[in-house]
């Protein structure tokens, strides 16, 4: 048994942060419907690299999801949504707000629908605001929560992620708040409205940088691969030209790798005492590392890390994922039959869980594959769902 196997969630969202959101639920069980509009597809299944006309990022995002179509702009096709939400707990938006009160399917005439349902809007700027109507996308919430700011060479520009970093956090955060709206549920039996901006997650996850500037009054700088809080902490090229990455958070470690790369002199520093002040010293510190790490292969290197008991890895691509022992231990990469593409590799579920484990039951299906069969549950007759047809309402 899965965890979520009593949930329904109805998905309307498209692009990243509401369908990630979504298939995370229905990796753990949720049985997940995808309502698109009949002629206008989720932009996801356009997004990215395609194999023989299909979608790739869309296999993987659209995984665990029953598709159907329905048209919100007429009257049947609100009469298929308004349908959908009496059966499911959670219903995932992304419109601009106020664009289901347009079509009078709001949170107040849902509850009236069903009570227990739970509405999780996830827009750019939130349903309040200056800002709340102005197009969103997660490359604006990279720049906005400080994340681009900081992120590059000193020297260099604002840096933005090249993937969709915003979404993917905002995605995470919009299924946590949807469970935690149905456990408050549990005790109150009734829905409630997700109000998640695109532009907070990020700038959740950034640390302590809105306490500093109110207390220190410190704006954070682009400091490269370097961080103000230890050192050394940097990536460090290898004799056969591979990239090592190192880390010193704790200071036993720090230690450890100045001992590792011949400066245990450096220990004994006043200012080798804590992260802030090494810091401080991190020319030094990097020019020690990196002066031990270029005589040495990616896999003398790493040895040496390893019997020292310090923190170390190559940086990966995608390639090195797919090989890795660890992650090929974890199961991180699955393996899922696809109709059209065969076997086809895909990030696991996020995590494990010892007794009711997430599974990936099939890859992203296509456009309103499943609208017939959904439909005729909901009750609408065949000669209903052919008029529909028609009309274009599904």
């Amino acid at each position: 048994m899965t965890a979520l196997h009593d949930l329904k969630v109805l998905d309307c969202s498209t692009l990243f942060a509401g369908p990630y959101a979504a298939a995370m639920m229905g990796d753990f069980g949720a049985e997940v419907i995808k309502l698109e509009h009949p002629s206008r597809p989720d932009p996801s299944r356009g997004h990215g690299p395609a194999k023989e006309g299909r979608g790739l990022w869309w296999t993987s995002l659209g995984r665990n999801k029953r598709t159907i179509t329905a048209n919100l702009n007429t009257e049947s096709g609100r009469d298929v949504f308004r349908r959908l939400v009496a059966e499911v707990d959670v219903v995932i938006e992304n419109f601009r707000p106020d664009t289901l009160e347009r079509w009078d399917l709001g949170f107040e005439s849902l509850k009236k629908i069903n009570p227990k349902v739970v509405l999780v809007r996830v827009t750019g700027f939130g349903q309040t605001g200056p800002r709340r109507r102005d197009p969103g996308f997660g490359t604006l919430a990279e720049a906005m929560s400080g994340f681009a700011a900081v992120t590059g060479e000193p020297d260099g520009p604002p840096t933005l992620p090249p993937l969709a970093l915003a979404d993917g956090v905002a995605g995470i955060t919009a299924a946590y708040a949807a469970m935690v709206a149905l456990h408050a549920r549990d005790t109150s039996g009734e829905g409630q409205v997700v109000d998640l901006a695109l532009i907070e997650p990020l700038l959740g996850i950034l640390g302590p940088q809105v306490t500093i500037y109110d207390q220190l009054g410190v704006i954070p700088e682009r400091t490269g691969n370097r961080t103000q809080n230890n050192a050394p902490r940097n990536v460090y090229r290898t004799r056969d030209d591979r990239w090592l990455a190192v880390s010193t958070s704790a200071q036993s470690v720090a230690e450890r790798v100045m001992k590792l790369v011949g400066r245990p002199d450096f220990i004994h520093q006043p200012w080798f005492s804590s992260g802030t002040t090494r810091a401080q010293h991190a020319d030094e510190l990097d020019e020690s590392v990196s002066s031990w790490v270029i005589e040495r292969t990616a896999e003398e290197a790493l040895a040496g890390f390893a019997e020292a008991e310090a923190a170390a890895s190559l940086v990966y691509n995608v390639a090195d994922i797919v090989d890795d022992a660890q992650y090929a231990a974890l199961e991180t990469i699955k393996t899922v039959d696809d109709p059209h593409l065969g076997p086809v590799q895909m990030t696991n579920v996020l995590f494990r869980l010892s007794d009711t484990p997430g599974h990936i039951s099939f890859a992203g299906r296509d456009h309103g594959a499943d609208t017939t069969e959904v439909l005729q549950q909901l009750g609408f007759s065949d000669a209903d769902i052919t008029g529909m047809r028609e009309r274009g309402d599904v």
